[in-house]
């Protein structure tokens, strides 16, 4: 069997430059399972002009494993050019000539804003003992970089899968401050099986010796073993069963026999994927991230999903993927009816993830956004 080589060394922050920039928050962040954050930072990317009266703002929200270079090529700290590049920049749906992106690393990230990797108090990495967080934190802290910006209100606010969960939470909790609103491939709660899909992974994390109880930032080695299964299990459901039937079938990778201990190709697709994922992302940052995927509800202590879809103002578009195994179209029409908004649908055979790769359909239910 041939793979790709190991990963070694524990998680360490790559190059911070590129394109970013930095908000401190102003204070401690209150969170909503109790306590609170001493101190935080996001880190942010911006595209086009703000204009005078700050009416023309847009915030892009990424995905668990995203981070703010959501447009342009690699650069120093970027290793791959932006995840939505195909949807922001001068004359595309999100047109920077006219609009003034904004895209901020979530907070629990490791591109950049405070997670389980940056200093605490004590000047060691938080590791272990970093705080729960919730997309309704997260969204608080987005709204504290909001301020400093001078955005009032946001004229929309768009993400997909996780990015989804705070382009709603934003809608549901701070309704006054967007005009319009894009959710895509994502759920107004976190579902059985969207709990049960993560369970495995995070164990296999949790699981990796060098996981060290989540305090592995000073050890020789971290659980990149772990994170990569859990890649694994995450891409799967990812992509559709068609797509991948169609694309691998029964075949073996190139130059291996299965029958002699070598991979099939579908087995090298997800080892490629998985060590891409560990040589940019940290696994502190994924478990965080994951379990505030996991307790993402927006009925929680407003009623249930209904009273708080009720409290959308914003005009809002919601498409779900009609080959995405892991969102399916049922929690977008929910989303779409309890709050008054228009649902869509994106034919695609990539699953879940043809929120990053159909850019053409993406494109046409942005511009419907903006009118």
């Amino acid at each position: 069997m041939t793979g790709p080589p190991p990963v070694t060394g524990a998680w360490r922050a790559g190059d911070p430059s590129g394109r970013r920039q930095w908000f401190t928050g102003p204070g401690a962040l209150a969170l909503e399972a109790g306590g609170s954050l001493p101190g935080y930072t996001l880190a942010y990317e911006t595209w086009g002009t703000l204009d005078s009266a700050a009416a023309n703002a847009v915030l892009v929200e990424h995905a668990l494993t995203g981070d703010s270079h959501a447009a342009g090529p690699a650069l120093p700290g970027h290793p791959s050019p932006g995840w939505w590049d195909g949807l922001i920049g001068p004359g595309k749906a999100l047109d920077t000539d006219q609009l003034f992106v904004v895209v901020p690393n979530v907070l629990g990230g490791c591109q950049g804003s405070t997670g389980p990797s940056s200093p605490g108090p004590d000047g060691r990495a938080w590791g272990s003992r970093f705080p729960a967080v919730t997309v309704r934190d997260q969204v608080d802290a987005e709204a504290a970089l909001a301020d400093a910006l001078g955005i009032e209100r946001w004229a929309a606010v768009a993400g997909g899968s996780m990015g989804g969960m705070r382009a709603l939470e934003w809608a549901v909790s701070l309704p006054e401050r967007v005009a319009s609103v894009l959710v895509l491939a994502s759920t107004a709660r976190a579902s059985a099986e969207q709990i049960a899909w993560t369970a495995p992974q995070l164990e296999a994390i949790r699981s990796d010796p060098a996981w060290h109880g989540g305090d592995y930032y000073a050890a020789a080695e971290g659980p990149h073993r772990g994170l990569g299964v859990a890649r694994r299990i995450a891409h799967v459901t990812y992509r559709s069963e068609p797509e991948l039937a169609q694309r691998f079938g029964g075949r073996p990778q190139e130059g291996e026999d299965p029958l002699r201990g070598g991979r099939f190709a579908v087995e090298s697709y997800l080892d490629h994927h998985a060590d891409k994922l560990v040589r940019r992302f940290d696994a502190g940052s994924y478990v965080v991230l994951t379990e505030s995927m996991n307790t993402h509800d927006i009925g929680r202590g407003r009623g249930g999903v209904a009273a708080a879809l009720g409290r959308v103002t914003a005009r809002a578009v919601v498409a779900g993927v009609d080959s995405d195994r892991l969102y399916p179209l049922y929690q977008s029409a929910e989303i779409a009816a309890g709050a008054g908004g228009v649902a869509e649908v994106v034919s695609s055979p990539y699953g879940h993830d043809s929120f990053l790769i159909e850019t053409g359909q993406i494109a046409a239910l942005v511009k419907s956004l903006l009118g």
